[in-house]
């Protein structure tokens, strides 16, 4: 099986069945238009397909992970019910495809992760982080509720008490400080992340397979269980999708200043 359709995301095949995967946009800090958003969904089903690959590792090109949903793309979203009602599809598919991938993934975060490019960076069965990348959920802040992934997975990695702190504040964490509060395996210099993903990679690659799998499918049963949990908090950030609040979030972004949010305003 070939990756050449991917426009966005960019392939290396290595040694022992490993797969790198680059996210490649790196001159808007490979934020997340439509196409990336999609490849970023279906790209596990072809890793899982694909009988070279024994392991995928996923990093990002240039200084970032993923710098988040592009926000052209969100304006696009803003208010339109049809973009909403496929990207709730395309966003349960990311989530969904990457728990269900039979194969092991291991994120190599060497910069900012937000967004639906933390999706990916948590998601996979090992991360391993910068301690200087900064890693957030900012849904809030761009005044719609969080969906992606955090519902499904911050709570069983942070903690309640975590989770709740930085969904509901939209505040960045650092990589040091995620490697501490059990959100990621490892945190390493910058220099050195990508390295140990490979590292990682290359054991996963020559163990016992059909062990590795099995275990990977076992232990993603806890995510599977929160799954009604994610599907409700993926149609709440489509909901506010389609609010007021939205707008306001993406003008203040893109003037840098604190956003005045509608609902929040005095009567």
């Amino acid at each position: 099986m070939g990756f050449e359709d991917y426009q966005q995301l960019t392939f290396e095949r290595r040694d022992h069945g490993v797969l790198l995967i680059t996210i490649d946009r790196p001159e808007k800090y490979n934020a997340a238009d439509e196409g990336m958003h999609g490849e970023l969904a279906r790209v596990w089903n072809d890793v899982a397909a694909d009988p070279e690959t024994r392991v995928a590792v996923i990093t990002g090109a240039g200084k970032a992970f993923s710098a988040g949903g592009d926000l052209a793309m969100v304006e696009r979203m803003a208010g339109n019910y049809d973009a909403v009602s496929h990207m709730l599809t395309e966003m349960s598919d990311l989530v969904y495809n990457i728990i269900n991938c039979e194969k092991p993934i291991v994120s190599a975060i060497n910069g900012v992760a937000v967004g639906a490019g933390t999706v990916a960076a948590l998601l996979a069965d090992v991360a391993i982080v910068a301690e200087d990348a900064k890693i957030g959920d900012g849904h809030v802040k761009l005044g719609v509720a969080a969906g992606d992934h955090a519902a499904i997975l911050w709570p069983l990695l942070a903690g309640m008490a975590k989770a709740r702190y930085y969904l509901l504040t939209g505040e960045m964490i650092t990589g040091a400080e995620a490697e501490r509060i059990g959100m990621v395996a490892k945190a390493l210099p910058r220099d050195q992340v990508l390295d140990e993903a490979l590292r990682v990679a290359d054991t996963l690659a020559t163990g016992a397979q059909q062990a590795v799998r099995l275990t990977k499918r076992t232990l993603n049963n806890w995510l599977r269980s929160a799954g009604p949990t994610f599907d409700q908090s993926a149609a709440y950030e489509m909901l506010t999708f389609l609010g007021p609040d939205v707008l306001e979030g993406v003008a203040a972004l893109k003037e840098k200043r604190t956003p005045s949010f509608p609902s929040a305003s005095q009567e």
